[in-house]
């Protein structure tokens, strides 16, 4: 029960926001709206993510295998803190200012403390100490055994080891993890986890090619390679369309056995020529009516020639009757 009161009596500072997979307290797994407090070690498991939002708006989200305490926490009536330090033992995190007084505010790790000035950060302590920090808003500064180094452009970041050993502040690359030995570091940045919230939008400063699921993302463009390929037939068939307009000579070939009538009926009028039974329009022609004629007068003509000898016919018949 003695043990207990400190628990009891510590004063919340905040609660939990979001909570993925696994994420313990002192008091066991915290839950969304679970109140955190002062001296609480929170704990998230390999593939666990919290993210908690302290009473001045401080944000603070913790990755996969990570292990943090609220060291000090001391509010005031002014919906501020006159002190807010948090210990990082090991693990990945992000942090986000609230409205107190950037002098309020201090982040301790292995391998030297984190000064917050107004600023957005995400930080990596490995399992020997050695501490990764990024700036992605405002302003910051890292001071070790070594010195202090000034983070002031976006994406500046530094690395340091427990010994004193500590990089210039240089812009981040992927070359970090390497240095860090460990691909799953700084795994918001990378997109290996994702946040919610206005604490998710802040950017990945060029590291989202790094993680593992984005490299097989990047496999499939010689995939994409034949798709050139693919459009070739349809350009293939476009010529033929080209070829189109060449068309319109059928009808030239069309045209001689079209005239062929033409050509076969010029031996008809040849053949009648001669007689002449149509003009151009079509109509009897002068020679044919000169012709009908000749028949005529002919067949006349024999007419009277066969009455002639029928008369002398009678009048022979009339003499002998006499």
């Amino acid at each position: 029960m003695v043990g207990a009161q400190p628990a009891l009596a510590a004063e919340p500072v905040g609660q939990a926001v979001l909570i993925k997979t696994e994420v313990t307290g002192q008091s066991g797994p915290i839950e969304v709206d679970t109140s955190v407090h002062r001296n609480e070690r929170i704990k998230t498991s390999p593939s666990g993510l919290g993210q908690f939002l302290f009473r001045d708006g401080t944000k603070l989200a913790v990755g996969w295998g990570s292990s943090v305490v609220i060291d000090k926490y001391v509010f005031d009536d002014s919906q501020s803190v006159k002190k807010l330090t948090i210990r990082a033992a090991k693990g990945t995190f992000r942090w986000v200012s609230g409205s107190s007084n950037s002098s309020a505010y201090q982040i301790l790790t292995p391998a030297g403390t984190i000064g917050v000035r107004g600023t957005a950060f995400d930080f990596y302590v490995g399992p020997d100490g050695t501490t990764a920090v990024v700036l992605l808003n405002g302003a910051a500064q890292f001071c070790g055994p070594g010195g202090c180094r000034q983070l002031q452009q976006r994406c500046d970041c530094v690395v340091a080891k427990p010994n004193g050993n500590m990089s210039a502040a240089r812009r981040v690359d992927p070359s970090v993890l390497e240095t860090l030995g460990n691909p799953r570091a700084l795994p918001f940045l990378s997109g290996n986890q994702r946040l919610a919230g206005g604490i998710g939008m802040l950017g990945g400063c060029n590291m989202a090619s790094v993680a593992p699921e984005r490299k097989d993302r990047q496999r499939p463009p010689p995939a994409i390679a034949p798709a050139p390929q693919r459009q070739d037939p349809p350009q293939k068939q476009a010529e033929p369309q080209k070829e189109r307009p060449t068309k319109p000579d059928k009808p030239h070939h069309d045209r001689p056995y079209h005239d062929r009538p033409y050509h076969d009926t010029p031996d008809r009028p040849d053949k009648h020529e001669g007689h002449g039974r149509h003009d151009d329009d079509g109509k009897p022609g002068n020679h044919g009516e000169d012709h009908r004629g000749h028949d005529r007068d002919h067949h006349g003509h024999r007419d009277r020639d066969h009455d002639n000898d029928r008369s002398h016919d009678m009048g022979r018949n009339f003499n002998r009757g006499r």
